[in-house]
């Protein structure tokens, strides 16, 4: 009688420890920033783009980036907006994204992720992702008459490529920047430190229009324009079956081949801030989403 309460009271003990171990999250689709200057760089219909005349770039030193739209498209017909819409950031009523509620995140690092049970099951081929936020450096010079003599430096930008930001204030690096208003695509600010002269910070606006944002499905599902919907096709077809047991994650590689492009006023091919050298595009040069 002993024995046998002795193993009734083992089998409760391991029922209880059963019961205590933490239940396995729920698999996710988890989405992934990559930055790479080697990619091929795009125009706005998805064909490869050489520098126009007199433009010159570079390509930046990511920090972070944001998104504020993310969706699943079938195939090439799907028009925008009638996909699996995964993501859509907070937003005013003007709309404008929301700066100070929208994820950031820098390169190999997640900046979205949803259960796969919250997914339609079946196979994707597209993929489209808007694009709010980007900061990165550059490299720059700087020489008289602003400086006692040439001074070669790194700057950091600020850049806001989405269709309409709403900003309170934000950093670029120490410096703050008070706005509280709405900002359109193109706004930017620069901020470095030079010798002789100290913190130098200054704010822009890109052309409207000028921001590239590569879409080749142009012809079966145009975006608007003024938004930042990057398009592309999977390296192979995303397929979401609802039985999932593991995370499936999607590395979203973006071109920043040449992405920061200005206007060259000299013949250096060396971006000068003040010696009249003019940004021109801060847009993403093409996107290649891989299943990992």
């Amino acid at each position: 009688m002993k024995a046998l309460k002795y193993f009734s009271l083992l089998a409760v003990v391991a029922v209880a420890l059963t019961s205590c171990e933490p239940t396995p999250a729920p698999p996710r689709l988890v989405f992934k920033f990559k930055f790479d200057s080697t990619q091929a760089r795009l125009d706005n219909l998805g064909n490869p783009a050489s520098m126009p005349a007199n433009h010159r770039g570079q390509h930046p030193q990511f920090n972070v980036m944001s998104a504020h739209y993310i969706e699943l498209a079938p195939n090439a017909l799907t028009a925008l907006g009638t996909g699996e819409v995964l993501f859509l950031a907070p937003q005013t009523a003007t709309p404008a994204i929301i700066f100070d509620q929208n994820t950031k995140a820098g390169n190999n690092q997640e900046f979205f992720s949803i259960p796969i049970s919250d997914v339609t099951p079946g196979t994707y081929d597209w993929l489209r992702v808007s694009l709010a936020y980007q900061n990165y450096d550059i490299t720059y010079r700087v020489g008289p008459p602003a400086v006692p003599s040439t001074y070669d430096g790194t700057g950091t930008i600020a850049s806001f490529i989405g269709y309409r930001t709403y900003l309170t204030s934000y950093n670029i690096n120490t410096q703050s920047v008070t706005v509280n208003g709405d900002v359109l695509q193109g706004y930017w600010g620069f901020e470095t430190t030079i010798p002789f002269y100290g913190v130098y910070s200054v704010t822009g606006q890109a052309p409207p229009g000028a921001t590239t944002v590569p879409n080749p499905l142009f012809a079966t599902s145009p975006i608007p324009a003024g938004s930042c919907i990057v398009t592309a096709s999977f390296t192979s077809p995303l397929t979401i079956t609802g039985n999932e047991t593991q995370d499936v994650v999607i590395e979203v590689s973006l071109s920043i081949n040449n992405s920061f492009e200005w206007i060259e006023s000299g013949s250096n091919n060396l971006y000068e801030p003040l010696n009249g050298d003019t940004v021109i595009d801060m847009g993403v040069r093409g996107m290649i989403p891989t299943v990992q």
